[in-house]
């Protein structure tokens, strides 16, 4: 089942949550990203489905291994490209703005090629 960009943002959320606090829940992830209960939970039931995530019996969501890579990916690349405007004089709040607008959507060679010319900067 292909993944669509919110499916993408949910699972870079629980990865980031997951890094930071040790666990995710739904409520954690509304408050990170901003959405109601209902539309975390509509999305969470979503990811199950899909084999993208797990909820444990307390509630904390885990990446399977295939929500893992896709979470991976897209944090990977948000990051990246955050870190790259930054070094361009972006401001950082805007930086990730515009990371998150754009890591959905660049082809993998294209990302790969930002990464190697960013990379010769460091």
């Amino acid at each position: 089942m292909p993944i669509q960009e919110s499916g993408e943002m949910y699972l870079e959320s629980i990865l980031y949550l997951n890094l930071k606090n040790g666990y995710a829940r739904a409520i954690d992830v509304a408050e990170h990203m901003g959405y109601s209960k209902p539309s975390v939970s509509r999305a969470v039931g979503l990811l199950k489905e899909g084999g993208y995530i797990t909820v444990e019996a307390d509630g904390r969501l885990l990446l399977t291994a295939s929500g893992k890579k896709v979470a991976e990916k897209i944090y990977e690349r948000h990051t990246m490209l955050t870190e790259f405007f930054i070094r361009l004089g972006v401001e950082p709040e805007i930086a990730s703005d515009d990371a998150c607008k754009i890591e959905h959507h660049l082809s993998d060679s294209t990302f790969a090629a930002i990464k190697r010319h960013a990379e010769r900067f460091k």
